[in-house]
């Protein structure tokens, strides 16, 4: 579980330059964001280092992330 500043700080990494992406992380967020476990947190914040549309394209499936490991957040963030 993080505590309010940890929250505070990766709401305000969703923070994007492309609407897309502020609606599918806002959406990932209010749905999984107090229920991730340790692994699984820090793969998002893997994620949240990506470019804007580098991230855009991994979420909408252009693009193959370089980390395995990184689809299973994505898939979470594709049906949120």
């Amino acid at each position: 579980m993080l505590d309010g500043r940890q929250n505070d700080r990766i709401r305000w990494n969703c923070r994007r330059g492309l609407l897309e992406l502020d609606i599918i992380l806002g959406n990932f967020l209010a749905r999984h964001l107090d229920h991730l476990d340790q692994e699984q947190m820090e793969l998002f914040k893997e994620l949240l280092a990506y470019e804007d549309n580098d991230l855009l394209d991994m979420v909408m499936e252009r693009a193959e992330p370089v980390n395995s490991q990184l689809s299973a957040v994505l898939e979470m963030m594709r049906v949120s």
